[in-house]
């Protein structure tokens, strides 16, 4: 249903009428679809689209009506499927930021329902005693493929399915036990501690904690570990799992995308860094993941001394994961009237999204967008407004999504800096509001068959540059009716 005026005063009676069937409750708040139906509590995790103050004739005071976007099917019912994105929490949603700006964006990856308690990575009675609770969840992760039920949803195991990895509690050791008793010739499971999910308090409970724990484990076969993780991988075959290879992970539902997208990008850091940058010798990871350090000795036999390191001596980045920061964005011509879009040899015909690049050292996120802009296609870009962000675990990537707007004068295309794109192009924005229509898709997926041939392709909903494009091309760019 659109919210046109008359639409827009039937919602309005609707929930005056709704408040008065709930006068005894004391609702003072009242929350309505765009279809007209009331929103309660957890279903209000939808994005708002407009808020009102309304007098309430049966309490003669006033309450609040949100109007919230309501699922919809795609416009074209031959695209192919999409995971949907996150959703607000409620108290992000009232919120005086919330009507200055308009409502905060998520993206594919972010809106993990875990709280990472990162202070208790090193509370060892603390990971103990979560590790091994009946009520702890478990993403197995076979060479960065996680194990699922199907193509929507991760398959969250217990301890017991993977004993035979884990072996005996790693944490009921201290830190600097573990560190002593180092081995370079044994294998230990790389065990993350992901979260917990504190909305859920049954089960586990540690001193003012409750929820459930996740927990990711590297079932990978290699090394000591091997023929005990070829046991488990054929046992969670077995009961029908299956493990999502490369970027088929993209299909999860957002909580579990958001979930493995942490546990992808740690385990994949710790497989990358093996090795001490400081002084070359093997690394071990410490911190339920999140830190690797170069032990001073090391218990295999016949094992050389090892030598000072730097990285021993203080806080060094040397031993973090690292997450790189990368810019993404739709530019506008000055006029308002055309966005800019690239295209690499490499990418299906047609498939076109927005240009994207590295952070350097010593540089604003404005002046990367400038700075990418110009190189990759010559256009020069003036005012910059950050958008929104997206984390991206392929492998460690902070995307950072902006809206630039060239400056007058400043459209022309020029590729002859930096070969990067086969081409580049500006397109009105009613082009690109039909793509975002029938044409979107995941680089390895076929486009919907009600879209023409030849037609513009554009990134699927999972991809920031899918909403940076809807906020220059369909409005609601900071949550006004803007002139684009």
């Amino acid at each position: 249903m659109k919210l046109d005026k008359r639409n827009l005063v039937f919602l309005l009676l609707f929930a005056v009428a709704w408040d008065g069937m709930n006068s005894k409750a004391g609702l003072k708040y009242v929350a309505v679809t765009d279809h007209g139906s009331p929103v309660r509590g957890e279903d209000r995790s939808l994005h708002l689209a407009r808020r009102y103050s309304i007098y309430s004739p049966y309490r003669k005071t006033v309450f609040y009506l949100s109007i919230f976007s309501s699922p919809s099917p795609p416009p074209n019912s031959l695209m192919p499927a999409q995971p949907d994105l996150p959703q607000a929490a409620p108290e992000l949603l009232d919120s005086m930021l919330t009507r200055k700006f308009g409502p905060e964006v998520h993206n594919y990856f972010s809106g993990s329902p875990l709280n990472r308690l990162s202070f208790l990575r090193h509370d060892r009675a603390f990971l103990a005693a979560a590790l091994t609770h009946p009520s702890t969840a478990f993403v197995a992760v076979d060479d960065l493929a996680p194990a699922a039920r199907d193509a929507s949803n991760l398959a969250y195991v217990s301890h017991a399915d993977l004993s035979a990895v884990i072996g005996e509690n790693p944490f009921v050791k201290t830190e600097e036990e573990t560190i002593a008793a180092y081995n370079s010739t044994v294998r230990s499971p790389l065990i993350l501690f992901l979260g917990l999910n504190d909305t859920r308090h049954e089960g586990f409970e540690y001193k003012a904690y409750k929820g459930v724990p996740y927990f990711a484990v590297d079932i990978t076969p290699k090394g000591s570990n091997e023929e005990a993780a070829k046991g488990v991988i054929e046992t969670l075959k077995a009961k029908n799992m299956i493990f999502l290879q490369g970027r088929s992970a993209m299909t999860l539902n957002a909580a579990d995308a958001a979930i493995f997208a942490q546990a992808r990008a740690l385990l994949d850091w710790n497989a990358r860094n093996p090795f001490c940058s400081g002084c070359g010798q093997p690394t071990l990871s410490v911190s339920a993941g999140t830190k690797r350090v170069c032990p001073t000795t090391d218990l295999a036999p016949g094992a050389a001394a090892r030598g000072p390191c730097a990285t021993r001596v203080g806080v060094s980045n040397l031993s973090f994961p690292r997450t790189d920061p990368t810019v993404i964005m739709a530019v506008i011509s000055h006029d308002g009237s055309k966005v800019l879009l690239g295209r690499q040899k490499r990418w299906p015909a047609d498939w076109f999204s927005t240009l994207a690049g590295f952070c350097e050292p010593a540089e604003s996120v404005e002046e990367a967008v400038r700075r990418e802009v110009w190189e990759e296609s010559g256009v020069k870009v003036g005012r910059v407004v950050v958008h929104s962000s997206q984390p991206w675990p392929y492998p460690a990537n902070l995307m950072i999504g902006a809206i630039g707007q060239a400056v007058k004068g400043g459209e022309e295309i020029n590729l002859e800096h930096d070969p990067e794109l086969e081409q580049a192009r500006w397109f009105d924005l009613e082009t690109v509001r039909v793509a975002l229509k029938t044409g979107t898709s995941g680089l390895d997926d076929a486009p919907g068959e009600g879209r023409k041939e030849g037609d513009l392709r554009l990134p699927g909903k999972t991809a920031i540059a899918n909403q940076l494009l809807q906020a220059v091309c369909v409005g609601g760019f900071l949550g006004g009716e803007t002139k684009i």
